[in-house]
Protein backbone atom coordinates (compact mmCIF):
# COMPACT_ATOMS: atom_id res chain seq x y z
CA UNK A 1 0.00 0.00 0.00
CA UNK A 2 1.12 3.74 -0.53
CA UNK A 3 3.11 5.76 2.00
CA UNK A 4 0.22 8.21 2.08
CA UNK A 5 -2.84 6.13 3.48
CA UNK A 6 -0.18 6.30 6.96
CA UNK A 7 1.26 9.79 6.28
CA UNK A 8 2.27 9.98 10.51
CA UNK A 9 2.22 6.68 12.24
CA UNK A 10 2.70 3.21 11.53
CA UNK A 11 -0.24 0.33 11.69
CA UNK A 12 -1.33 0.03 15.50
CA UNK A 13 0.46 -2.29 17.35
CA UNK A 14 -1.06 -5.72 19.04
CA UNK A 15 1.06 -5.14 21.91
CA UNK A 16 0.97 -1.87 23.92
CA UNK A 17 4.01 -0.70 25.51
CA UNK A 18 2.85 -1.00 28.84
CA UNK A 19 2.81 -4.74 29.42
CA UNK A 20 6.79 -4.49 29.11
CA UNK A 21 7.14 -1.07 30.92
CA UNK A 22 4.90 -3.19 34.08
CA UNK A 23 7.61 -5.76 33.33
CA UNK A 24 10.31 -3.49 33.43
CA UNK A 25 8.81 -2.23 36.97
CA UNK A 26 8.54 -5.24 38.19
CA UNK A 27 11.87 -6.58 37.48
CA UNK A 28 13.82 -4.02 38.63
CA UNK A 29 11.72 -3.51 41.84
CA UNK A 30 12.68 -7.44 42.23
CA UNK A 31 16.74 -6.70 41.77
CA UNK A 32 16.35 -3.77 44.24
CA UNK A 33 14.85 -6.02 47.06
CA UNK A 34 17.29 -8.69 45.98
CA UNK A 35 20.10 -6.71 46.50
CA UNK A 36 18.36 -4.88 49.82
CA UNK A 37 17.51 -8.17 51.62
CA UNK A 38 20.65 -8.25 54.57
CA UNK A 39 19.50 -4.31 55.16
CA UNK A 40 15.54 -5.40 55.11
CA UNK A 41 16.06 -8.23 57.90
CA UNK A 42 18.15 -5.66 59.96
CA UNK A 43 15.67 -3.32 59.66
CA UNK A 44 12.79 -6.26 60.48
CA UNK A 45 14.97 -8.07 62.77
CA UNK A 46 15.15 -11.27 61.16
CA UNK A 47 17.93 -13.80 60.96
CA UNK A 48 20.29 -13.23 57.52
CA UNK A 49 22.11 -16.09 56.90
CA UNK A 50 22.04 -15.83 53.08
CA UNK A 51 22.92 -12.32 52.27
CA UNK A 52 22.06 -10.96 49.26
CA UNK A 53 19.37 -13.01 47.36
CA UNK A 54 21.60 -13.65 44.22
CA UNK A 55 20.98 -17.56 43.81
CA UNK A 56 19.32 -19.16 40.86
CA UNK A 57 16.15 -19.71 42.59
CA UNK A 58 15.41 -15.83 43.41
CA UNK A 59 16.28 -15.34 39.13
CA UNK A 60 13.29 -17.62 38.85
CA UNK A 61 11.63 -16.36 41.29
CA UNK A 62 12.39 -13.08 39.70
CA UNK A 63 10.86 -14.38 36.30
CA UNK A 64 7.89 -15.72 37.78
CA UNK A 65 7.28 -12.47 39.62
CA UNK A 66 7.94 -10.37 36.49
CA UNK A 67 5.38 -12.56 34.07
CA UNK A 68 2.35 -12.48 36.76
CA UNK A 69 2.65 -8.89 36.74
CA UNK A 70 2.31 -8.68 32.96
CA UNK A 71 0.06 -11.07 32.80
CA UNK A 72 -2.20 -9.43 35.49
CA UNK A 73 -1.91 -6.30 33.89
CA UNK A 74 -2.49 -7.72 30.20
CA UNK A 75 -5.78 -9.46 31.43
CA UNK A 76 -7.64 -6.28 34.23
CA UNK A 77 -6.17 -3.44 32.57
CA UNK A 78 -6.25 -3.79 29.05
CA UNK A 79 -8.43 -6.97 28.65
CA UNK A 80 -6.76 -8.96 26.29
CA UNK A 81 -8.51 -11.76 26.91
CA UNK A 82 -11.33 -10.37 24.96
CA UNK A 83 -9.56 -10.06 21.77
CA UNK A 84 -11.04 -11.56 18.78
CA UNK A 85 -7.53 -12.89 18.05
CA UNK A 86 -7.53 -15.33 21.26
CA UNK A 87 -10.18 -17.37 18.90
CA UNK A 88 -12.31 -17.93 22.57
CA UNK A 89 -15.93 -16.44 22.67
CA UNK A 90 -16.51 -16.12 26.73
CA UNK A 91 -20.05 -15.43 26.05
CA UNK A 92 -20.72 -19.07 24.32
CA UNK A 93 -20.15 -21.50 27.22
CA UNK A 94 -20.57 -24.95 26.22
CA UNK A 95 -21.69 -28.09 28.44
CA UNK A 96 -18.09 -30.03 29.75
CA UNK A 97 -19.63 -33.21 28.14
CA UNK A 98 -19.96 -31.30 24.81
CA UNK A 99 -16.48 -31.25 24.41
CA UNK A 100 -14.93 -34.14 26.79
CA UNK A 101 -13.91 -36.13 23.49
CA UNK A 102 -12.15 -33.33 22.04
CA UNK A 103 -10.19 -32.60 24.92
CA UNK A 104 -9.26 -36.09 25.72
CA UNK A 105 -7.81 -35.68 22.12
CA UNK A 106 -6.14 -32.91 22.83
CA UNK A 107 -4.86 -33.92 26.24
CA UNK A 108 -2.91 -37.04 24.75
CA UNK A 109 -1.40 -34.59 21.82
CA UNK A 110 -0.11 -32.42 24.29
CA UNK A 111 1.02 -35.29 26.95
CA UNK A 112 2.82 -37.13 24.53
CA UNK A 113 4.51 -33.70 23.30
CA UNK A 114 5.41 -33.37 26.42
CA UNK A 115 6.65 -36.92 26.74
CA UNK A 116 8.98 -36.53 22.84
CA UNK A 117 10.76 -33.43 24.13
CA UNK A 118 11.60 -34.60 27.43
CA UNK A 119 13.03 -37.70 26.08
CA UNK A 120 14.95 -35.78 23.84
CA UNK A 121 16.19 -33.57 26.52
CA UNK A 122 17.52 -36.54 28.42
CA UNK A 123 19.24 -37.82 24.71
CA UNK A 124 21.40 -34.51 23.57
CA UNK A 125 24.33 -34.33 26.04
CA UNK A 126 24.34 -30.31 26.07
CA UNK A 127 21.15 -30.30 28.12
CA UNK A 128 23.32 -32.11 31.01
CA UNK A 129 26.27 -29.42 31.26
CA UNK A 130 26.55 -26.04 32.50
CA UNK A 131 23.61 -23.45 32.52
CA UNK A 132 21.50 -26.60 30.99
CA UNK A 133 22.04 -27.84 34.60
CA UNK A 134 18.89 -25.50 36.31
CA UNK A 135 17.30 -25.50 33.32
CA UNK A 136 16.62 -29.49 33.35
CA UNK A 137 16.04 -28.81 37.21
CA UNK A 138 13.25 -26.58 36.79
CA UNK A 139 11.50 -28.84 34.14
CA UNK A 140 11.89 -31.24 36.51
CA UNK A 141 9.74 -29.43 39.44
CA UNK A 142 7.81 -28.30 37.09
CA UNK A 143 6.71 -31.50 35.23
CA UNK A 144 4.01 -32.66 37.85
CA UNK A 145 1.83 -29.74 38.16
CA UNK A 146 2.03 -29.16 34.64
CA UNK A 147 0.48 -32.62 33.59
CA UNK A 148 -2.09 -31.98 36.75
CA UNK A 149 -3.39 -28.58 35.85
CA UNK A 150 -3.30 -29.39 31.55
CA UNK A 151 -6.28 -31.31 32.77
CA UNK A 152 -8.93 -28.25 34.14
CA UNK A 153 -7.44 -26.10 31.77
CA UNK A 154 -7.72 -27.84 28.61
CA UNK A 155 -11.61 -28.63 29.47
CA UNK A 156 -12.04 -24.89 30.85
CA UNK A 157 -10.66 -23.59 27.68
CA UNK A 158 -12.00 -26.22 25.25
CA UNK A 159 -15.96 -25.26 26.31
CA UNK A 160 -15.21 -21.35 25.31
CA UNK A 161 -12.70 -22.08 22.09
CA UNK A 162 -14.72 -20.98 19.06
CA UNK A 163 -12.52 -23.50 17.18
CA UNK A 164 -11.08 -26.33 19.99
CA UNK A 165 -9.94 -28.50 17.78
CA UNK A 166 -6.86 -27.13 17.17
CA UNK A 167 -2.91 -27.97 16.40
CA UNK A 168 -3.02 -29.77 19.53
CA UNK A 169 -6.16 -31.81 18.81
CA UNK A 170 -4.80 -32.93 15.32
CA UNK A 171 -1.59 -33.75 16.57
CA UNK A 172 -3.72 -36.04 19.27
CA UNK A 173 -6.07 -37.26 16.47
CA UNK A 174 -3.04 -38.51 14.99
CA UNK A 175 -2.33 -41.20 17.81
CA UNK A 176 -5.47 -42.09 19.07
CA UNK A 177 -6.56 -42.70 15.10
CA UNK A 178 -10.23 -42.18 15.76
CA UNK A 179 -10.76 -39.51 13.63
CA UNK A 180 -9.56 -37.28 10.44
CA UNK A 181 -6.47 -34.96 10.76
CA UNK A 182 -4.81 -32.83 9.13
CA UNK A 183 -0.70 -33.26 8.31
CA UNK A 184 -0.50 -29.11 7.99
CA UNK A 185 -2.38 -28.71 11.21
CA UNK A 186 0.33 -31.66 12.78
CA UNK A 187 3.15 -30.03 11.56
CA UNK A 188 2.29 -26.22 12.81
CA UNK A 189 1.64 -28.22 16.63
CA UNK A 190 5.40 -29.48 15.74
CA UNK A 191 7.17 -26.29 15.08
CA UNK A 192 5.67 -24.02 17.55
CA UNK A 193 6.42 -26.93 20.41
CA UNK A 194 10.10 -27.15 18.69
CA UNK A 195 10.10 -23.84 19.04
CA UNK A 196 9.12 -23.58 22.69
CA UNK A 197 11.32 -26.49 23.88
CA UNK A 198 14.63 -25.58 22.69
CA UNK A 199 14.30 -21.94 23.51
CA UNK A 200 12.71 -22.27 26.69
CA UNK A 201 15.53 -24.77 27.82
CA UNK A 202 18.07 -22.09 26.81
CA UNK A 203 16.43 -18.78 28.37
CA UNK A 204 15.66 -20.58 31.54
CA UNK A 205 19.23 -21.86 31.47
CA UNK A 206 20.53 -18.27 31.51
CA UNK A 207 18.49 -16.43 33.93
CA UNK A 208 20.79 -17.47 36.75
CA UNK A 209 24.54 -16.01 35.96
CA UNK A 210 23.25 -12.09 34.77
CA UNK A 211 20.85 -12.22 37.80
CA UNK A 212 23.86 -12.73 40.18
CA UNK A 213 25.96 -10.85 38.78
CA UNK A 214 23.47 -7.46 38.84
CA UNK A 215 22.41 -8.27 41.89
CA UNK A 216 25.78 -9.00 43.87
CA UNK A 217 27.40 -5.73 41.65
CA UNK A 218 29.63 -3.38 44.16
CA UNK A 219 27.95 -0.27 43.56
CA UNK A 220 30.46 2.27 45.24
CA UNK A 221 32.96 -0.05 43.03
CA UNK A 222 31.95 1.32 39.48
CA UNK A 223 31.07 4.82 39.30
CA UNK A 224 34.66 6.29 38.57
CA UNK A 225 35.70 3.21 36.49
CA UNK A 226 34.05 3.42 33.39
CA UNK A 227 34.62 -0.24 32.19
CA UNK A 228 33.06 -1.84 35.03
CA UNK A 229 30.02 0.90 35.03
CA UNK A 230 29.24 -0.43 31.36
CA UNK A 231 30.12 -3.46 32.37
CA UNK A 232 27.53 -3.57 34.78
CA UNK A 233 24.62 -1.50 32.75
CA UNK A 234 25.57 -4.16 30.16
CA UNK A 235 24.64 -7.35 32.39
CA UNK A 236 21.29 -4.90 33.43
CA UNK A 237 20.25 -4.63 30.07
CA UNK A 238 20.55 -8.20 28.99
CA UNK A 239 19.31 -9.56 32.12
CA UNK A 240 15.79 -7.70 31.80
CA UNK A 241 16.27 -8.75 28.02
CA UNK A 242 16.42 -12.40 29.27
CA UNK A 243 13.92 -12.14 32.19
CA UNK A 244 11.12 -11.16 29.77
CA UNK A 245 11.74 -13.21 26.91
CA UNK A 246 11.79 -16.06 29.24
CA UNK A 247 8.43 -15.04 30.07
CA UNK A 248 7.35 -14.53 26.49
CA UNK A 249 8.61 -18.10 25.65
CA UNK A 250 6.43 -19.85 28.68
CA UNK A 251 3.09 -18.06 28.65
CA UNK A 252 1.89 -18.65 25.37
CA UNK A 253 -1.57 -19.14 26.35
CA UNK A 254 -4.66 -17.91 24.62
CA UNK A 255 -6.37 -16.56 27.85
CA UNK A 256 -3.23 -13.60 27.36
CA UNK A 257 -3.68 -13.60 23.81
CA UNK A 258 -0.28 -14.56 23.74
CA UNK A 259 -0.36 -18.17 21.99
CA UNK A 260 1.87 -19.42 19.19
CA UNK A 261 -0.21 -18.79 15.78
CA UNK A 262 2.50 -20.46 13.77
CA UNK A 263 6.19 -21.29 13.86
CA UNK A 264 8.00 -20.11 10.90
CA UNK A 265 7.76 -22.55 8.13
CA UNK A 266 10.80 -21.81 5.75
CA UNK A 267 13.69 -24.19 6.44
CA UNK A 268 16.24 -21.36 6.07
CA UNK A 269 14.82 -19.17 8.77
CA UNK A 270 15.42 -22.51 11.36
CA UNK A 271 19.00 -22.73 10.14
CA UNK A 272 19.80 -18.99 10.12
CA UNK A 273 18.07 -18.79 13.88
CA UNK A 274 19.56 -22.33 15.01
CA UNK A 275 23.35 -21.34 13.79
CA UNK A 276 23.30 -18.21 16.38
CA UNK A 277 22.35 -20.23 19.65
CA UNK A 278 23.87 -23.97 21.47
CA UNK A 279 24.68 -26.43 20.62
CA UNK A 280 25.02 -25.03 16.88
CA UNK A 281 27.11 -21.44 17.75
CA UNK A 282 30.06 -23.09 19.25
CA UNK A 283 31.14 -25.40 15.96
CA UNK A 284 30.08 -21.90 13.85
CA UNK A 285 30.98 -18.58 15.78
CA UNK A 286 32.67 -20.24 19.09
CA UNK A 287 36.27 -20.53 20.42
CA UNK A 288 37.68 -22.13 17.59
CA UNK A 289 34.39 -22.21 15.45
CA UNK A 290 34.53 -22.20 11.50
CA UNK A 291 33.69 -18.56 11.46
CA UNK A 292 35.40 -17.20 14.85
CA UNK A 293 36.03 -13.72 14.72
CA UNK A 294 37.71 -13.13 18.17
CA UNK A 295 40.98 -13.87 17.67
CA UNK A 296 43.80 -12.38 18.51
CA UNK A 297 41.87 -9.50 19.75
CA UNK A 298 40.86 -7.72 22.29
CA UNK A 299 38.05 -5.14 23.29
CA UNK A 300 37.09 -1.62 23.55
CA UNK A 301 38.04 -1.31 27.04
CA UNK A 302 41.82 -2.60 26.47
CA UNK A 303 42.10 -0.01 22.97
CA UNK A 304 40.95 2.51 25.36
CA UNK A 305 42.96 2.39 27.88
CA UNK A 306 43.95 5.23 29.72
CA UNK A 307 41.54 7.43 27.61
CA UNK A 308 39.12 7.62 30.79
CA UNK A 309 36.76 10.61 28.43
CA UNK A 310 37.00 8.52 25.50
CA UNK A 311 35.85 4.99 27.67
CA UNK A 312 32.64 7.00 29.13
CA UNK A 313 32.12 8.05 25.73
CA UNK A 314 32.28 4.46 24.36
CA UNK A 315 30.64 2.99 27.43
CA UNK A 316 27.57 5.07 26.78
CA UNK A 317 27.60 4.48 23.04
CA UNK A 318 27.67 0.30 24.11
CA UNK A 319 24.95 1.55 26.99
CA UNK A 320 22.63 2.63 24.13
CA UNK A 321 22.93 0.01 21.81
CA UNK A 322 22.14 -2.75 24.47
CA UNK A 323 19.27 -0.63 26.12
CA UNK A 324 17.93 -0.27 22.08
CA UNK A 325 18.17 -4.89 21.83
CA UNK A 326 16.61 -4.46 25.60
CA UNK A 327 13.72 -2.45 24.05
CA UNK A 328 13.18 -4.28 21.80
CA UNK A 329 12.61 -7.57 23.71
CA UNK A 330 10.07 -5.27 25.96
CA UNK A 331 8.51 -4.15 23.11
CA UNK A 332 6.97 -7.43 22.38
CA UNK A 333 5.67 -7.77 26.57
CA UNK A 334 4.77 -11.36 26.99
CA UNK A 335 4.92 -11.98 23.10
CA UNK A 336 8.33 -12.66 22.82
CA UNK A 337 9.92 -15.95 21.06
CA UNK A 338 12.07 -16.51 18.05
CA UNK A 339 10.31 -18.20 14.98
CA UNK A 340 7.14 -17.24 15.46
CA UNK A 341 3.67 -15.12 14.21
CA UNK A 342 2.29 -13.76 17.73
CA UNK A 343 0.81 -10.66 16.29
CA UNK A 344 2.81 -7.52 14.90
CA UNK A 345 4.64 -5.06 17.20
CA UNK A 346 4.84 -1.41 15.26
CA UNK A 347 5.49 0.77 18.18
CA UNK A 348 9.04 1.11 20.47
CA UNK A 349 11.97 0.73 18.26
CA UNK A 350 10.09 -1.19 15.56
CA UNK A 351 8.63 2.29 14.67
CA UNK A 352 12.47 3.42 13.12
CA UNK A 353 13.58 0.13 12.07
CA UNK A 354 11.79 -3.39 11.69
CA UNK A 355 14.56 -5.39 13.26
CA UNK A 356 16.29 -3.01 16.10
CA UNK A 357 17.26 -6.22 17.93
CA UNK A 358 19.63 -7.22 15.52
CA UNK A 359 20.95 -4.22 14.22
CA UNK A 360 21.70 -3.03 17.89
CA UNK A 361 22.99 -6.50 18.68
CA UNK A 362 25.66 -6.55 15.62
CA UNK A 363 26.28 -2.81 15.88
CA UNK A 364 27.45 -3.69 19.36
CA UNK A 365 29.52 -6.51 18.41
CA UNK A 366 31.43 -4.60 16.25
CA UNK A 367 31.95 -1.45 18.55
CA UNK A 368 32.73 -3.40 21.00
CA UNK A 369 35.20 -6.03 19.79
CA UNK A 370 36.49 -4.24 16.47
CA UNK A 371 37.71 -7.58 14.86
CA UNK A 372 39.75 -5.20 12.86
CA UNK A 373 42.10 -4.84 15.58
CA UNK A 374 44.42 -7.37 16.48
CA UNK A 375 46.89 -7.90 19.52
CA UNK A 376 49.58 -9.89 17.70
CA UNK A 377 49.87 -7.58 15.05
CA UNK A 378 48.42 -9.90 12.12
CA UNK A 379 47.25 -8.22 9.08
CA UNK A 380 45.68 -11.56 8.20
CA UNK A 381 43.80 -11.80 11.71
CA UNK A 382 42.45 -8.66 11.12
CA UNK A 383 41.11 -9.77 7.84
CA UNK A 384 40.08 -12.47 8.63
CA UNK A 385 38.61 -10.95 12.29
CA UNK A 386 36.43 -8.77 10.21
CA UNK A 387 35.45 -11.27 7.04
CA UNK A 388 33.63 -13.53 9.47
CA UNK A 389 31.99 -10.83 11.76
CA UNK A 390 30.49 -9.42 8.65
CA UNK A 391 29.61 -13.51 8.18
CA UNK A 392 27.79 -13.26 11.47
CA UNK A 393 25.89 -9.94 10.43
CA UNK A 394 24.97 -11.49 7.24
CA UNK A 395 23.52 -14.49 9.13
CA UNK A 396 21.22 -11.67 11.38
CA UNK A 397 20.15 -10.30 8.27
CA UNK A 398 19.45 -13.56 6.63
CA UNK A 399 17.11 -14.34 9.45
CA UNK A 400 15.45 -10.83 9.42
CA UNK A 401 14.60 -11.68 5.87
CA UNK A 402 13.00 -15.21 6.51
CA UNK A 403 11.20 -13.78 9.35
CA UNK A 404 10.20 -11.27 7.20
CA UNK A 405 8.88 -13.43 4.86
CA UNK A 406 6.94 -15.47 7.35
CA UNK A 407 4.79 -12.44 8.43
CA UNK A 408 4.32 -11.31 5.25
CA UNK A 409 2.57 -14.76 4.46
CA UNK A 410 0.54 -14.71 8.01
CA UNK A 411 -0.99 -11.07 8.94
CA UNK A 412 -1.73 -8.11 6.05
CA UNK A 413 -1.01 -5.76 9.00
CA UNK A 414 2.85 -6.94 8.52
CA UNK A 415 2.49 -5.67 5.09
CA UNK A 416 1.01 -2.36 5.71
CA UNK A 417 4.24 -2.28 8.29
CA UNK A 418 6.39 -3.00 5.90
CA UNK A 419 5.52 -0.49 3.34
CA UNK A 420 5.19 2.10 5.92
CA UNK A 421 8.71 1.45 7.16
CA UNK A 422 9.85 1.31 3.73
CA UNK A 423 8.83 4.88 3.28
CA UNK A 424 8.87 6.08 6.67
CA UNK A 425 10.74 4.41 8.99
CA UNK A 426 13.87 6.68 10.39
CA UNK A 427 16.43 3.40 9.65
CA UNK A 428 14.59 1.61 7.11
CA UNK A 429 13.33 4.24 4.85
CA UNK A 430 16.90 5.93 4.90
CA UNK A 431 18.21 2.19 3.92
CA UNK A 432 15.66 1.57 0.99
CA UNK A 433 16.48 4.70 -0.29
CA UNK A 434 20.13 4.01 -0.40
CA UNK A 435 19.55 1.04 -1.97
CA UNK A 436 17.35 1.97 -4.59
CA UNK A 437 20.16 5.12 -5.40
CA UNK A 438 22.71 2.59 -5.66
CA UNK A 439 20.38 0.28 -8.23
CA UNK A 440 17.26 2.28 -9.54
CA UNK A 441 16.53 -0.82 -11.25
CA UNK A 442 16.05 -2.87 -8.25
CA UNK A 443 12.60 -2.34 -5.67
CA UNK A 444 13.15 -3.56 -2.54
CA UNK A 445 11.79 -7.23 -2.98
CA UNK A 446 9.33 -9.08 -1.23
CA UNK A 447 11.59 -11.96 1.06
CA UNK A 448 11.11 -15.34 -0.48
CA UNK A 449 13.20 -17.97 1.25
CA UNK A 450 13.63 -21.50 0.56
CA UNK A 451 10.46 -23.81 2.03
Amino acid sequence: MSATKHPSRPPASDVSPWVGLVGLVTLLSCIVFARNWPDICAVMGWPDDRGRLSGPNAALAAMVMTGLAMAAWSVLVEKVHRNPSTGIDWSRRRPASDVLDISITKLAGLWATWFIIGALYMLCRWYWDGNYLFAMRVMGWAIVPLFVLSVPYILWIDRVMVNPKDHCWHFGAMLVGREAWDGEQVKKHWRAWIIKGFFSAFMIGILPPGFAAVVEADSTAILHDPVRLGVTLFELLFVIDVQIGTVGYLLTMRPLDAHIRSGNPFLAGWVAALLCYPPFVYGIMGDGGVIQYEYNTADWAYWLSGHTGLLYLWAAWLVLLTGIYAWATMAFGIRFSNLTYRGVITNGPYRYTRHPAYLSKNAFWWFCYMPFLVTSDSMLDAVRNTVFLGVVSAIYYWRARTEEAHLLAEDPKYREYYDWMQENGVITARLSRLIRRANPRKADPVPQPAE
